[in-house]
């Protein structure tokens, strides 16, 4: 139940993000199965989803499975999965900051610095995209080929050198032979890299984040505070505007799962970044521009989902932004102008900007509201549940 003392305008969204079919600019447009509190079985796995939430879409070749969660959760954690022994993927993606790094940038296993932050893995299931920018990665097997062998940056650094080394450090601790016979029965009972990803992923897919203060408030569960519920009207009005790229269940417009027949997955340019009035963002980060050489694509990035959004800073694809409060003050501002240092340039003015990105008058009691709100989407269950939780304490 959404409870009744919010404008009808308020109501609709409401209703819609509830459902999966956000208003204002979500990306999905069927959500067949989302009957609230309902358990899906597909074959051999159980969903046991928040209300309201949609049943994930998984590849017809990476079924889901107890077993093959179960190992990806040991795998997700191992550092000696990485070419030198020392990250694991939860170096960069911790339970207790909504599986994020808490880093402006990522770090790799050697100490390079990625140009972008570590993305939440929270709901990453129901992302359309997987990147910040890159439209051609769709899949979770497909993205993490990205952070096992990637060479620049170095991530995890595994390459062909090391390949069949990291491998055999897996095949022979004794913990792993039985998960992985049980994982993939019937298949040949040396590890292989294509298992490795597959069980990542599966594990991944049930990092599902629904049971927040907002989740309890729109079913009539909690009651929010008058400051909760003034940042809710002016994040899901006209005047405000958050909505228009945050209007889904999972509060982002990159939205897919089990039923969607038609997925739209939009890029922006908040005016972040307009370096000499050139147009142009800080070298490695030039946006959509990297993959499409096309002018107008300089500077798009992909909305985040602002669940758990209190615990994910600093913000921005590259953490330039510090707080939720500076956050605000920058969408109100319509951009950000910075007057000195090698960055130096009015994105307010950048020729990319979006169209949704103006001046808004907002007074600081309303910017205040607007943080109240986004703090009712942490999800504090999410970041203690034992089942996402580190197997190996001693790491």
């Amino acid at each position: 139940m959404i409870p009744r003392q919010l404008a009808p305008w308020v109501l609709a969204v409401a209703a819609a993000a509830l459902t999966g079919c956000g208003g204002g600019g979500t990306s999905v447009t069927d959500t067949a199965g989302t009957t609230p509190g309902a358990t899906f079985t597909p074959g051999n796995w159980t969903w046991e989803l928040p209300s309201g939430f949609a049943v994930p879409k998984v590849p017809e070749g990476n079924p889901m499975s107890a077993a093959k969660v179960d190992l990806g959760r040991f795998l997700f954690y191992d550092k000696r999965l990485s070419g030198n022994g020392k990250q694991s993927c939860a170096s960069c993606h911790h339970q207790d900051k909504a599986f994020t790094d808490g880093k402006a940038v990522a770090v790799g296993s050697t100490g390079q610095f990625h140009p972008r932050a570590a993305q939440g893995l929270a709901n990453v299931a129901y992302n359309a995209t997987l990147t910040w920018v890159n439209p051609s990665l769709v899949t979770l097997e497909k993205q993490m080929e990205v952070p096992l062998f990637s060479e620049d940056p170095v991530e995890m650094g595994v390459n062909d050198g090391n390949k069949a080394e990291v491998l055999s450090r897996i095949a022979t601790e004794p913990l792993y032979p039985p998960k992985f016979a049980a994982a993939f029965p019937g298949e040949t009972p040396a590890p292989t890299w294509g298992q490795v990803i597959q069980a990542i992923a599966a594990f991944q897919r049930t990092l599902i984040s629904g049971n927040s203060k907002y989740d309890q408030y729109i079913q009539g569960k909690a009651t929010f505070t008058p400051a909760e519920t003034r940042g809710l009207n002016l994040f899901m009005g006209e005047k405000a505007e958050c909505f228009h790229c945050h209007g889904s269940f999972n509060f982002n417009d990159h939205v897919v799962h089990a039923a969607s027949r038609v997925v739209e997955t939009p890029f922006h340019n908040t005016g972040l970044y307009n370096i000499g009035g050139t147009g142009n963002f800080p070298e490695g980060n030039q946006g959509l521009f990297e993959f499409t050489a096309k002018a107008a694509d300089r500077g798009l990035f992909r909305a985040q989902s602002l669940r758990n959004v209190e615990l994910t800073a600093p913000y921005m694809h590259d953490g330039s932004i510090a707080s939720l409060e500076a956050v605000l003050d920058f969408y109100a501002a319509g951009g950000r102008h910075i007057t000195s240092g090698p960055n130096a340039g009015d994105g307010r003015t950048h020729p990319n900007k979006s169209d949704l990105i103006t001046l808004i008058d907002l007074n600081a009691q309303e910017r205040a509201d607007i943080v109240a709100f986004l703090k009712t989407l942490t999800d504090h269950d999410f970041i203690t549940n034992p089942k996402f939780s580190n197997p190996f304490p001693a790491q």
